[in-house]
């Protein structure tokens, strides 16, 4: 699926000295939580697709490309209040969380420049920030069937 910028973000990604750079916004998405937690890294809150983003620091580091393994990506979000500390613990680390990644112009924030949702894992936490790896299930690895029958399984048929 190709993914094209408008011509706005374009010309901002492109130059060196941007009038209005891209804004990187993050949405977690979990059963436990009633209202997904939502924040923008930037240093004032903004208003996308009806939802309010609250401004707040995070990196994002995109995956790497090594042989032989599964595209990994890291998000690191400041640990600011007590709502994600709460929602880890009530969910038992997170599991089954997802994170959708935006990317928006503040002039236009209607328009998504980017749009990607993939499973959130391994969250860790400390007192300044929530850590946890961002990928999709691999899923070419997962075995077709609960039982296999090989020698381990049923040594009398082999």
């Amino acid at each position: 699926m190709t993914r094209s910028l408008s011509i706005a973000a374009a010309r901002n990604v492109l130059a060196t000295s941007a009038d209005e750079p891209l804004l990187i916004a993050i949405e977690i998405l979990h059963a436990e939580l009633e209202v997904p937690a939502r924040f923008v890294n930037d240093t004032s809150d903004i208003e996308i697709e009806g939802n309010k983003f609250f401004a707040c620091r995070f990196d994002l580091t995109l995956p790497d490309d090594q042989d032989e393994q599964v595209p990994e990506a890291r998000l690191e979000v400041d640990n600011i209040g007590r709502e994600l500390t709460q929602w880890l613990e009530r969910s038992q680390g997170g599991k089954g969380a997802k994170c959708r990644t935006l990317m928006v112009l503040r002039s236009n924030p209607g328009n998504l420049e980017f749009d990607m949702t993939m499973d959130l894992a391994g969250l860790e936490i400390s007192n300044l920030r929530v850590n946890g790896s961002l990928g999709f299930k691999n899923t070419l690895m997962q075995s077709a069937v609960t039982v296999r029958y090989d020698p381990s399984t049923a040594p009398g048929v082999f």
